[in-house]
């Protein structure tokens, strides 16, 4: 029975195998993992209901110890690098359309596999998952999200201090330009604040983020050193792509959301802090991620227990589909304001 719970989480590796058949396919095969990231699962969660239900105390615990769900996380890493690979070995025959679709797809699992499964790793307290969030960042030119999104997002979430937090009324395309820069300030900031307190200098292999910087540029001098510019050039827009599909998920996670402060504190983070989807497409291709609400409530909860909060503020639609209205700002404020309302008259 376990396993066949758990095997509804094999629905996430739908997207790498339409990426690798696009890559052995060729021309506009390519755009076969865009279509179905942000055509067929959007038309398909707003015909699929959304459930609502929660597991038992018994079945969180069970699911909990069983190895089978942290097995899914770790293969990501093979597939995301082999992928990667295999991007690389199929390059020299890709032009035109193709070749945009080619990069497309390998933007989409930069940001699916490369950060969002990093993301559920890294929360985890061994230094095993953490090392193979740590590999999938690395992949998607984006390590500092380790640190930023530990030690910062989730202590300063919806409030005007965190940037992965969008304000009311901040459109998509101004929030992209202020999360990615301020993030990567806070990562810096964050670190040498740790290192301070252990009485190191910022400038030694103790820093977190100085190593795995050089790891990044690293990695890209080898891409364009040894396989030239054009895959250099085409794993840089890929990642850039994974990185503005990760802000475009940090949008619309906490979007209009602000925590209380009370005195010269901030009222603890619920679940009312976070927009929740239960859209179960979602749900599965991203390994529960939107069902972030409890995901804030207690962020060392693995992704198969995360709970649905009767309290918690829900999206209309599920993630592929909310971040398509995102990126029409009159549209998207049009139908978010609007739950933001309806939600805060529910709460009054």
């Amino acid at each position: 029975m376990h396993s066949l719970r758990a095997g509804r989480y094999l629905a996430a590796y739908i997207l790498p195998l339409l990426v690798l058949l696009g890559l052995s396919q060729g021309g506009m095969w390519t755009f076969i993992p865009l279509l179905y990231t942000y055509g067929i699962l959007p038309l398909l969660e707003l015909l699929l209901p959304a459930p609502v239900s929660n597991l038992t105390e018994l079945e969180e615990k069970s699911l909990e110890s069983d190895p089978l769900y942290d097995l899914l996380l770790y293969l990501a890493v093979p597939v995301q690098y082999g992928l990667l690979g295999y991007f690389f070995f199929v390059l020299p025959d890709l032009h035109g359309l193709p070749l945009v679709g080619a990069v497309t797809g390998l933007g989409l699992m930069c940001g699916t596999f490369g950060i969002n499964v990093a993301h559920e790793l890294g929360h985890r307290p061994k230094q095993l998952p953490q090392f193979a969030a740590k590999l999938l960042l690395l992949s998607s030119l984006n390590t500092h999200f380790f640190v930023e999104h530990n030690r910062g997002h989730h202590r300063r979430v919806a409030t005007t201090e965190d940037p992965a937090s969008a304000r009311r009324g901040e459109t998509l395309y101004h929030f992209w330009i202020r999360s990615i820069y301020t993030g990567y300030l806070s990562a810096w900031q964050l670190e040498n604040v740790r290192l301070a307190k252990q009485e190191r200098h910022w400038f030694s292999l103790h820093n977190q983020m100085l190593r795995w910087q050089f790891m990044q540029v690293f990695a890209v001098a080898m891409i364009f050193g040894f396989l030239g510019v054009k895959a250099g050039a085409c794993f840089l827009i890929a990642a850039t792509g994974g990185i503005l599909l990760l802000e475009t998920v940090n949008y619309i996670e906490h979007y209009g959301l602000q925590r209380v402060k009370q005195g010269t504190r901030y009222e603890r983070v619920s679940p009312v802090h976070s927009w929740n989807s239960n859209h179960i497409l979602g749900r599965l291709t991203l390994f529960e991620l939107s069902r972030h609400s409890d995901h804030h409530a207690r962020a060392s909860r693995p992704y198969p227990i995360l709970r649905h909060h009767e309290a918690s503020p829900q999206m209309p639609t599920g993630y592929p589909g909310m971040m398509l209205v995102a990126l029409l700002p009159p549209v998207w404020f049009h139908v978010m304001h609007r739950q933001i309302a309806r939600f805060q008259a529910a709460d009054s």
